[in-house]
């Protein structure tokens, strides 16, 4: 009886044991997809990103289905890493194209998961703005802004355990930085723009002054062509 007891024991721990070696391979291609996809999306190709969401999507419902009789294998790190990185990839791409954002159940992730990938993928716009203010397209730029701030508001009034959240507290103190830096650094390329403006503005106002006192130095005579005054034509004597 024993001896029958160990080797149903030992059949279940083999299942398991390849189960969690094909997980983390799983884990590891799902990252890659993810990690191309917003590589992807900053060269602007994304038709390109948005075919790696879809390769990534679809090896996520397997492994998630996969897992169904392996639970404590679904929760592993590893296996939530993975699915963190495919709601950042999927969060990031959603946002820079305007497109409806996709929720926990699309995804195949949990609402913790979820929350935690939102964080990522809401420090990643700081690129997008500081890309775009490179370009000169500060007010484009503030839109990203615009994003991380109402996605931080959200996640600051989520007060609950990291028990519970996975930690999300620590991703959200990483948003509040991330957050203040991309202000800061628009906040300086606002006001270079109105530096900008304002000597452009000086420069042509100096430069209609200078015209028109040309202008006035000029002693225009009857017959229409006029001369500086003081530089008196001499006729031979």
């Amino acid at each position: 009886m024993l001896i029958e007891t160990i080797a149903a024991i030992e059949a279940e721990l083999t299942l398991k044991n390849d189960a969690r070696y094909l997980t983390l391979r799983r884990s590891r291609e799902l990252i890659r997809y993810c990690a191309h996809a917003i590589r992807a999306a900053h060269r602007h190709e994304f038709d390109e990103a948005q075919r790696l969401l879809q390769t990534a999507q679809a090896a996520a419902a397997e492994m998630v289905t996969d897992l169904a009789v392996h639970q404590d294998l679904y929760y592993a790190g590893y296996t939530q890493d993975a699915l963190k990185e495919v709601t950042e990839a999927f969060l990031v791409v959603a946002f820079v194209t305007a497109a409806p954002l996709p929720t926990p159940l699309d995804l195949h992730v949990v609402g913790a998961t979820y929350l935690r990938g939102l964080a990522e993928a809401t420090t990643e716009l700081r690129r997008f703005a500081l890309d775009l203010v490179r370009r000169g397209e500060v007010a484009e730029a503030e839109r990203y802004l615009d994003i991380m701030d109402d996605v931080y508001s959200h996640l600051i009034a989520l007060d609950y355990p990291d028990a519970i959240t996975g930690g999300l507290r620590r991703h959200t103190d990483t948003v509040r930085g991330v957050l203040e830096r991309t202000r800061g650094d628009l906040t300086v390329a606002v006001r270079q723009d109105q530096m900008r403006a304002a000597l452009h503005s000086f420069e042509q106002r100096l430069g209609v002054n200078n015209l028109a006192t040309a202008f006035s130095d000029v002693d225009f005579g009857a017959d229409g062509e006029g001369q500086p005054e003081g530089d008196e034509s001499h006729e031979p004597g």
